[in-house]
């Protein structure tokens, strides 16, 4: 063999050990334990359960077609080619109805029956659900539907499952498939790019907008009346966030236990948000993202932590043999013909392959712009942005509070004249108008979160006219108001009020500066519209 043969299989077998050394530390820091996938699953299941349980509070208001968002609306405010189930119910026992199968199939999805099958028709409920009022929709909406969609591409049915059972064979420890990175980086993604928003504001990298998100009474609750009282404590912890997000990356790059402090920190992060912002189930969906970083490594050190305080596992072992037994009763209905089973890896790897292609299309096209190929009006990239824009995955900015974020508080008076010339506030409680506080805690004003999300939506739209829905809620309130209050109202105008928050005034509201805006004047009935100013305006 001469010198130079030498150098290159020298060469050859250095490069095939270092490939081969990076594609097993990828594989191991993609990696997700099984049972992981099944505490996902049951999360995921057990959020379309309570979500569909909240949203029915104000059935009739949001969701059905004698409320304040019709049908022709929903579709108005969506892009055109957007999917939904509920787009097909005309009656608001339809609606309710279809509510009612999101709740079933969600339920098959927490016990693992047809995993798969159910994860599809879970998701395309999820965005048929946001897609029937995108009015009242957040960010927890978002990364829920892109965490179902991804969800989709992951073995999520067998651990803990009726599947699991059916399937009769030992389950893998472990999954380590482009499904794991991509569901893993969804999470990674979504942090990264809210700290680039945060980083362009020096409230956040000064450290300031953390107390004075806290001081936003109308969007704070629970501990947050008393966790402002320590500014400084706060300002240090936005700071941590801050940086966390900018070392996001470490939730993938590290494995093991050395993974642990970060994911401990988003999770309590997030914990917090739950016990002090009124965001709805955002802090609750991320949480079961992050539970896809538990790997293996996790539940051994778990098992060795419940042995150590002498906790017993035979009890749990008992009671998922009483469930597996149970779980053998369900029929199966598996699909044996040989051509079939022999088509199911290729065609997954084939959707996956699709996805991950349309994906990184779509990113490119995104920053390279391109023109339409072989005289096709339409350039790939748009083919690819209408299909995710139609199942709602498409990637949003994730300027959660970023790169500005909210230091004015606000709240909001409808200023209504009645038949008799008296004036109200019908949107709180009909009270004497004025331009005060109703509340001295805001986020009272609205009966759920997604009111708040809803007022947004209107006030937006009053704005820059998107859409009519500011009209269609004074429509409706012009009604109910004279059927619930036999007092025919003549005019209404919306205004905000808006309180500037200060480092001073985090938690003395009373203290603060404020303004008003009017949204628009609006007529009951046959009345041209009219302004009724506030008290204070006149």
């Amino acid at each position: 063999m001469t010198p130079e043969s030498d150098t290159r299989l020298r060469i050859r077998e250095t490069a095939r050990t270092v490939g081969g050394r990076i594609r097993r530390n990828f594989r191991d820091s993609i990696r997700i334990d099984m049972r992981s996938l099944a505490l996902f699953r049951i999360l995921m299941g057990v959020l379309v359960v309570a979500d569909v349980a909240a949203r029915s509070r104000n059935f009739s208001f949001y969701y059905s077609g004698a409320g304040v968002v019709p049908r022709e609306l929903a579709m108005d405010v969506t892009a055109e080619n957007a999917f939904s189930f509920y787009y097909y119910a005309t009656e608001p026992w339809q609606v309710a109805a279809l509510l009612g199968l999101q709740v079933l199939f969600a339920i098959q999805l927490i016990v693992g029956y047809k995993t798969r099958v159910a994860t599809i028709i879970s998701f395309l409920f999820v965005i048929s659900l946001d897609h029937h009022n995108p009015l009242v929709t957040s960010y927890a909406d978002t990364l829920f539907r892109l965490l179902f969609f991804w969800a989709i591409f992951l073995p999520l049915g067998e651990r803990w499952s009726i599947d699991s059972v059916h399937a009769d064979r030992v389950p893998r420890r472990s999954f380590a498939g482009i499904g794991a990175f991509l569901a893993m980086s969804q999470m990674v993604y979504m942090y990264l790019l809210n700290w680039h928003h945060k980083a362009q504001n020096e409230l956040w990298t000064g450290g300031e907008a953390t107390p004075k998100i806290m001081g936003l009474d109308d969007m704070t609750f629970l501990l947050a009346e008393y966790v402002r009282e320590f500014p400084t404590l706060l300002q240090y912890g936005g700071l941590l966030w801050y940086y966390m997000l900018l070392f996001s990356w470490l939730l993938i790059a590290l494995v093991g236990r050395k993974r642990y402090p970060l994911l401990a920190l988003f999770m309590g992060g997030h914990a917090t948000f739950a016990l002090t912002v009124r965001i709805g189930a955002f802090p609750y969906v991320a949480i079961a993202g992050l539970i896809l970083f538990l790997q293996p490594q996790f539940w051994d050190d778990l098992t060795a932590v419940a042995r150590l305080f002498g906790l017993s596992l035979e009890s749990v072992i008992a009671y998922t043999d009483r469930l597996a037994r149970v779980a053998n009763r369900v029929p199966q209905f598996r699909l044996e013909s040989p051509p079939l089973v022999a088509l199911r890896k290729p065609m997954y790897n084939v959707a996956v392959f699709v996805v991950i292609f349309s994906v990184v299309l779509f990113t490119v096209f995104t920053y390279t712009p391109v023109g339409a190929v072989a005289g096709d009006t339409v350039s790939p990239d748009e083919r690819i942005e209408d299909g995710a824009v139609a199942l709602n995955i498409h990637q949003p900015p994730w300027g959660v509070f970023a790169p500005n974020p909210r230091t004015t508080d606000r709240y909001y008076v409808f200023a209504a004249e009645t038949a008799d010339g008296d004036r109200i506030d019908i949107y709180n409680d009909g009270r004497n108008l004025t331009a005060d506080r109703p509340a001295d805690q805001l986020q009272t004003q609205y009966g759920t979160y997604r009111e708040r999300f809803y007022m947004n939506s209107i006030r937006r739209g009053a704005t820059d006219n998107r859409h009519n829905a500011d009209g269609l809620l004074v429509e409706h309130l012009c009604t109910t108001w004279e059927a619930d209050h036999g007092t025919k109202l003549t005019h209404v105008t919306i205004h905000a009020v808006y309180e500037e928050i200060t480092m001073e005034t985090i938690a003395t509201p009373t203290e603060r500066s404020n303004w008003t805006q009017a949204l628009g004047d609006y007529s009951c009935g046959d009345h041209e519209p009219e302004p009724v100013p506030l008290p204070d305006s006149e």
